[in-house]
């Protein structure tokens, strides 16, 4: 992985004296880049709960809900399937309340994070387009519900580049493989130094960060002969991008065993610090561990950062049992809570831009009368975001009198990313890449951003 660090400023320099005027080198695609516009957020901490949260048992309150539980309903689509469906009310599992100043409300099944409404902007009005879990995974990171394209992170990193040479500028911390796979963080066609890093809790988050030689001379010696090597390989190949994508994970990888490992080194964090976020000291597992590693790379520089709670399995897709929320969201519902607090105190927010959200919604309705789970949802869901640019203490947005479909300011997940874009000063119609004869963006050839969550 370190092989090529050569590139590395400042890295064994002696060696490359001789040669470092007459070698090609790459263009740098890391290199800091100016934004389109100020922007109001550095840096964005993505959280991603994989499954589809219930919105009407979370962030979306509807008495009429609870009150006609039972009663007859008709749909016209159910599960991707058109056609005219008789459906049966669900009551919601758990009761509302207002919370903060705002009086905004929030089920029981999140306790912590009601406790920080008055930071959040609930957005009630989320439309996906597709209701199987791959592609509507796929859409909420890249905008394409179909193909494979370039994820969010990919593409903040690509408009913006790195603030620290040292690690990646997109790193996505994830205890197991997703919906969709690697395509989530990829960087598809842009270029690859700006694809999501993946870090996965427990002991090694990152494998190969060690250095394996004997002593930092002896690994800066075979550095330099790989580099020498690596740029007689690239002279007639300047035109390579992956070669030269290579060579520059190659120098990034250099940076990461420097400084990565004290990113995850938590034992210098205090003992209030490890209560907020419901952390045991020593533990590298759950989204508390994330939460606090995300703190400590958003210090560092890390300019998009993506934590994904749970895999492709045992997540919240719950159409047996919604009862399988509750130990879900005890996962992340104080770790997210003291993300926010600890961020706020370090004085963060202000220039850290944190998203929730997951692929769509779940049903307010079901088949029968007696069934314990929901199905499926894209026609409306919720999310939320805070910090950086955002109207603090606010719901956008509202679903019909039974949480069936958007009444009230609909945000479709490319509006939802073009928000994401600005917030970060970037134009998401001017931040694009030429392909196979297409500029493509992140929105496609859609998205407005939604202009009254600013602040």
């Amino acid at each position: 992985m370190v092989g090529g660090s050569l590139l590395y400023p400042g890295l064994v320099s002696e060696l490359l004296a001789a040669e470092s005027e007459r070698a090609p080198q790459p263009a740098d695609p890391l290199a800091p880049r100016p934004p389109h516009f100020a922007p109001k957020a550095k840096r964005v901490i993505f959280l991603y709960m994989s499954g589809g949260v219930s919105h009407v048992d979370s962030w979306d309150h509807k008495p009429k809900l609870f009150a006609d539980a039972g009663k007859t309903l008709s749909v016209d689509e159910f599960q991707g399937r058109k056609g005219d469906f008789k459906m049966f009310a669900k009551r919601p599992q758990w009761e509302f309340a207002r919370h903060g100043q705002c009086g905004t409300e929030v089920s029981s099944l999140f306790p912590h994070m009601a406790g920080c409404v008055d930071d959040l902007c609930v957005i009630r009005s989320m439309k996906s387009d597709h209701t199987n879990h791959y592609e509507a995974t796929l859409g909420m990171h890249t905008g394409s519900f179909t193909f494979a394209r370039p994820s969010i992170g990919s593409w903040v990193s690509y408009g913006l580049g790195s603030e620290n040479r040292n690690l990646p500028s997109f790193i996505v911390i994830a205890p197991k493989t997703p919906y969709a796979g690697g395509q989530v963080w990829a960087g598809d066609f842009l270029p690859g130094a700006h694809q999501g890093t993946l870090v996965v809790p427990g002991a090694e988050p990152v494998a190969n960060i060690k250095r394996r030689v004997a002593t930092s001379r002896l690994q800066e010696l075979e550095l330099g002969a790989m580099g020498k090597m690596n740029r007689h390989h690239l002279a007639p190949r300047a035109e390579d991008p992956l070669l030269s994508a290579r060579i520059k994970s190659f120098e990034t990888a250099f940076g990461m065993q420097m400084e990565l490992p004290d990113a995850f080194d938590l034992s210098r964090e205090s003992d209030a610090t490890l209560r907020l976020y419901g952390l045991e000291r020593g533990s590298t597992k759950g989204f508390a561990w994330q939460c606090l590693v995300a703190r400590r790379l958003a210090e560092r520089g890390v300019r998009f950062i993506e934590l994904i709670d749970v895999g492709s399995s045992d997540n919240w897709d719950a159409h047996g049992d919604m009862l399988t929320h509750i130990p879900l969201a005890k996962n992340v519902d104080q770790a997210v809570a003291g993300l926010l607090r600890d961020l706020k105190s370090r004085g963060m927010l202000d220039d850290t831009l944190v998203v929730w959200t997951t692929e769509f919604g779940r049903t307010p309705f079901n088949n029968s009368a007696d069934a314990r789970g929901r199905e499926h949802h894209h026609w409306v869901f919720s999310s939320w975001l805070a910090g950086a640019g955002v109207k603090p203490g606010t719901v956008y947005g509202a679903s019909d009198d039974y949480g069936i479909n958007v009444a009230k300011n609909p945000v479709h997940v490319h509006d939802f990313h073009a928000t994401i874009l600005h917030l970060m000063g970037l134009d998401h119609e001017r931040l694009t890449y030429r392909q196979t004869g297409r500029d493509y963006r992140l929105t496609d050839v859609a998205g407005e951003v939604v202009r009254a969550i600013l602040a």
